[in-house]
């Protein structure tokens, strides 16, 4: 097997930061949730469900970020392989929010390359804390993420549907990332550090619902 260089590696991550921040650029590997009939909304409901969608799609950019940045750092093999696969089942989560946002007529933030940057420094360093550290960062950003998440769902309008499908299935999934990653080893993070982690969530909330 071919032994990656330092190059390589930094050629890989600035792939994977470009598949995450340019529209259109990532997939989905499994099927939208969002597979009913749409529901007329009126235009003051878009407008906020797609601000909604909009912090959660900046969500799903800070995770994909702070899963590259622990893969790049991580010290044992199996913890780096869970980070890759955790990054590549959260991609489905960034065009489902994506293809809900190009149906509201809106768009992505233009803030997320700032926060990739923000988040994949964050999972760097993690990463090089240890692994066991690492795991539990992933446990609280999930945590956080699913908070927001139930929160939005209770926001929507009770017709669209179409968001709430797709907001449940990311909820779930972050749940199960979660739990993985405290099963794999993960501790609780320091007080200090999940307060940073709480302000950091708030101001990327309220500034990419309108920006």
């Amino acid at each position: 097997m071919r032994q990656f260089t330092g190059v390589d590696k930094l050629i890989h991550s600035f792939d994977q930061a470009l598949r995450s921040l340019v529209p259109g650029a990532t997939a989905a590997h499994r099927e939208n949730p969002a597979n009913i009939e749409e529901t007329q909304l009126a235009v003051s409901e878009a407008r906020h469900v797609a601000g909604l969608m909009r912090v959660n799609h900046s969500g799903e950019v800070c995770a994909q970020a702070l899963y590259h940045g622990q893969a790049l750092t991580a010290k044992l093999p199996n913890v780096r392989r869970e980070m890759e696969q955790a990054a590549i089942e959260e991609q489905d989560h960034l065009a489902w929010c994506e293809d809900r946002l190009k149906e509201l007529d809106s768009h992505t933030s233009l803030l997320n390359p700032v926060w990739y940057g923000l988040s994949f420094g964050m999972g760097a360093l993690a990463g090089i804390a240890g692994d066991k550290y690492s795991l539990g960062f992933v446990a609280e950003t999930e945590r956080q993420v699913s908070l927001h998440l139930e929160d939005h769902i209770r926001q929507l309008p009770e017709q669209d549907d179409r968001s709430r499908k797709i907001l449940v299935q990311m909820n779930e999934d972050e749940l199960h990332h979660r739990d993985t990653a405290l099963n794999a080893g993960g501790v609780d993070l320091p007080t200090p550090v999940r307060i940073a982690m709480t302000g950091i969530s708030k101001l990327m909330t309220k500034t990419s619902y309108y920006i």
